[in-house]
């Protein structure tokens, strides 16, 4: 078991049947903090109000689990995204012991301060042309779908290692590449007019440890395909770590901007 100050974790998307949530109960087991940060579609209200609700044994496991962390103590703040944007009428609110913010600034163990958001508001898609967001994210959903069938066709041939169907086409697709770098820009500049240290989002599903000039970009990944997540060490060092049976390749930063990462390197 592993002793954190902080974990960060985004998009779980609860109620839908993409949701890896017995990965990350299991993760959760193996990682205990002071403070945990849910930043951002944690719960898909988006998909259950399509009418395709899947709710498993798995995902009232992890809810339950939330809850008896922060009930014994743990510090647990919930930042909704635009899948669970029902929530931000509440901001400023606890449920069972779990805080809901807008944003937050986190103060690391080195001083650092890091802004914790979702990040749907720096994605001109999701603010100005909702039903093309909605549109993406049907589709999404359909490459996660057909990679759980190429993932148990691949381990039926006993081909090594793990390929992602949905993080293939996110490197290959011209558009969905130069989506992130305008996002992670974004962002990025945000942060610097802020004056902080470092920002940690979610929403695009491409996690990422990087350093940009003086800034440190982190993206929790999601837990859906990459089934990642951001730790914060008792030292303040920030790490991105990638959890479960079939470990995500994770995408490369450029050689000058990396931050060392747990992940490994992309196929």
């Amino acid at each position: 078991m592993v002793q954190a100050r902080a974990v960060f974790i985004s998009d779980v998307h609860l109620g839908t049947s993409a949701c890896q949530a017995g990965r990350l109960v299991d993760f959760l087991r193996e990682y205990e903090s002071e403070h945990l940060f849910l930043i951002g579609d944690i719960v898909d209200f988006w998909a259950m109000s399509r009418g395709s609700i899947y709710w498993s044994r798995d995902q009232n496991t992890l809810v339950q689990k939330l809850l008896r962390r922060a009930r014994h103590g743990e510090k647990v703040i919930f930042i909704p995204g635009n899948h669970d944007e029902a929530l931000r009428e509440y901001i400023g609110a606890s449920f069972g012991d779990i805080r809901i913010e807008d944003e937050y600034i986190h103060t690391a163990a080195d001083g650092k301060r890091y802004l914790l958001l979702h990040g749907d508001e720096f994605d001109q898609v999701t603010r100005h042309h909702k039903w093309v967001a909605v549109l993406g994210d049907i589709s999404y959903n359909l490459l996660v779908r057909l990679n759980g069938w190429l993932s148990w066709l691949r381990r039926t041939l006993r081909r090594p290692g793990y390929w992602s169907l949905a993080g293939y086409a996110k490197r290959k697709v011209k558009t969905a590449v130069n989506f992130i770098f305008d996002f992670e820009d974004s962002v990025i500049r945000h942060v610097r007019e802020q004056g902080l240290d470092g920002v940690i989002c979610g929403h695009i599903h491409w996690p990422m440890n990087k350093q940009v000039d003086e800034l440190v970009y982190l993206n929790c990944g999601d837990w859906v395909d990459s089934c990642t997540a951001i730790v914060e060490h008792l030292d303040g060092r920030m790490e991105l770590v990638a959890w479960g049976a079939d470990p995500f390749k994770m995408p490369a930063a450029a050689p000058s901007a990396c931050v060392a990462s747990s992940a490994g390197s992309p196929r």
